[in-house]
């Protein structure tokens, strides 16, 4: 039998999510003075909501 549906009819389908995904890190230092790093994905809708992003630790 035929394959009736291709990979690109499936990514065609999802289209209603039109967030943009970033991964955010931030660094925060230990009480004995090493540098500790935290990363987290955000989905944003415009690149100028970047600055506003609190990613809390």
């Amino acid at each position: 039998m035929a394959k009736q549906q291709t990979f690109g009819d499936k990514v065609k389908k999802k289209k209603g999510d039109n967030k943009i995904h970033v991964k955010v890190i931030c660094s925060s230092k230990t009480d004995d003075g090493r540098v500790r790093f935290h990363e987290r994905f955000v989905a944003i809708d415009d690149m100028n909501q970047l600055e506003k992003v609190e990613v809390n630790i």
